[in-house]
């Protein structure tokens, strides 16, 4: 059985476990909790009525926060020509085609997130195993031929990628405690508006079941998921 130290203890007695708090209420509480001596990250934890069992329940995609995460994101990107210029002056950390893939090869790991151009894919792809999550991916909006845009909102650390675990639950960053409840709830609202979008036609029931926010650390507060069901816009 997991142990809190004292000031998690603290802030949990705070927290009505029993209760589905209001979007504004929930994040003002957080912000309130979290005093600890670091910027904590804010973690949004979404139960959804999927079973991810059955591909066509599978829960994936990405989105933009308009403020960001407030992560710093390494990004390496596979291109040549008018793209690596563009990937470039993005802001990209790495640039290359062949010569990247055989930097990969030999164990170079310096990165948090890859992009590639179509055109380079089938070179890429023999890293399939080396990288396995990591690789670029054209559902995680990874593979394009807008590199330079991509890459300004990965380094802006504005685009965040989504999947449904095992038990039907998506976690992702939507800011810093340091962003104030404004900003907070604004990202919560994109983060909520692409769970939406990417509703399933399989999925029955309810789907939005039951959401969660809490600090690095700190307890999880409940949110009412109707009440959130409110603040976004599904035609965005």
């Amino acid at each position: 059985m997991a142990t809190h130290g004292k000031r998690y203890t603290e802030q949990a007695a705070k927290v009505d476990e029993t209760k589905s708090y209001g979007v504004v209420e929930a994040f003002e509480l957080l912000i309130e909790l979290s005093k600890a001596g670091f910027d904590q990250t804010i973690d949004l934890a979404v139960n959804l009525g999927v079973d991810p069992r059955h591909g066509e329940q599978m829960v994936r995609g990405t989105t933009n926060l308009p403020n960001g995460t407030g992560k710093t994101v390494k990004v390496a990107v596979f291109a040549r020509g008018d793209n690596a210029v563009a990937a470039e002056e993005a802001g990209a950390d790495t640039v290359g085609a062949e010569d990247l893939i055989a930097k990969i090869q030999e164990g170079w790991r310096d990165f948090d997130t890859l992009v590639a151009t179509p055109d380079l894919i089938p070179q890429v792809a023999k890293l399939g195993r080396l990288l396995g999550p990591k690789m670029p991916n054209a559902k995680s909006g990874t593979v394009t031929t807008k590199v330079g845009e991509v890459v300004t909102d990965l380094k802006k650390s504005r685009r965040v990628g989504f999947r449904v675990e095992k038990a039907g639950i998506v976690h992702m960053p939507i800011g810093k405690v340091s962003f104030g409840s404004v900003q907070l709830i604004a990202n919560f609202r994109a983060a909520i508006n692409a769970l939406l979008k990417a509703k399933p036609t399989t999925a029955k029931g309810r789907y939005v079941k039951h959401i969660t926010i809490s600090a690095s650390m700190g307890p999880g507060i409940n949110i009412d998921a109707l009440e959130a069901a409110k603040v976004v816009d599904v035609t965005a």
